[in-house]
């Protein structure tokens, strides 16, 4: 009987068991049953904080798969090199000499490139035939000049020590007066002297602005035909 007793209570412990195990799983399915499927299309992550390794695989993944490559603006204008510009003065010129100096000027064609400006010197020296006194001398004077083709002069009518003089050009340097005085013994015109004339001198000063190389030199070779004139480089303005 004892052994019965024992059996049937052993069995009855694993019965209970059997029903308590049974019991768990059934709730376990409905619980897993009652969760609602998950949907991935309708995820939305939230923002990850700066620096952490969410956020820095989201910023990886936001970067295109390259960047192409675009030179700085300008370069292809800095490469390109630009002809270089002179700017220059040919000083100084009155007389028979400044209307030659226009006229070569003239023939480069340079428009408004070509400017001028007036100056003063406060002595110089000029070319000139000494007075005569006698108006008959004087007319027959002017008038062998025009013949030799001198056709810038002034009769000096102030009075004085150098009234009925004929001045032919003024000049700032005597070098200049000299070529110029060089130049009417050329023509014939033999009376004419180079002395300092303490006086107001008005002169012009050419500007040349916007010259390439080539104008330069064809200015170097005019230049040439002008002694005591001076032809330099200035700074250009802006």
């Amino acid at each position: 009987m004892k052994a019965l007793f024992w059996i049937l209570l052993l069995g009855n412990a694993v019965f209970f068991a059997m029903m308590q195990w049974g019991g768990w799983l059934t709730s376990g399915d409905q619980a897993a049953q009652s969760q609602p499927a998950l949907h991935e299309d309708k995820i939305t992550l939230l923002n990850a904080p700066q620096g952490s390794p969410a956020a820095q695989s989201a910023q990886i993944a936001a970067l295109p798969a390259s960047a192409p490559a675009t030179a700085p603006v300008g370069e292809a204008t800095q490469l390109a090199a630009k002809p270089e510009t002179l700017c220059m003065e040919w000083a100084d010129f009155s007389g028979e000499d400044l209307n030659r100096a226009t006229t070569a000027l003239s023939a480069l064609q340079l428009g408004e490139k070509v400017g001028q400006r007036q100056i003063e010197h406060n002595i110089g020296y000029w070319v000139y035939i000494p007075p005569i006194k006698d108006k008959t001398a004087l007319a027959q004077k002017i008038a062998q000049l025009k013949a030799r083709g001198v056709k810038e002069y002034f009769v000096v009518s102030e009075a004085g020590p150098w009234q009925n003089a004929i001045s032919l050009g003024i000049f700032k340097t005597q070098e200049a007066a000299q070529h110029f005085f060089d130049d009417l013994r050329a023509k014939g015109v033999r009376s004419a002297k180079v002395g300092e004339r303490a006086s107001k001198l008005k002169a012009t000063i050419f500007t040349l602005n916007g010259l390439d190389a080539a104008t330069e030199a064809k200015l170097a070779e005019i230049q040439k035909d002008f002694a005591g004139s001076e032809l330099k480089k200035m700074p250009c303005a802006h």
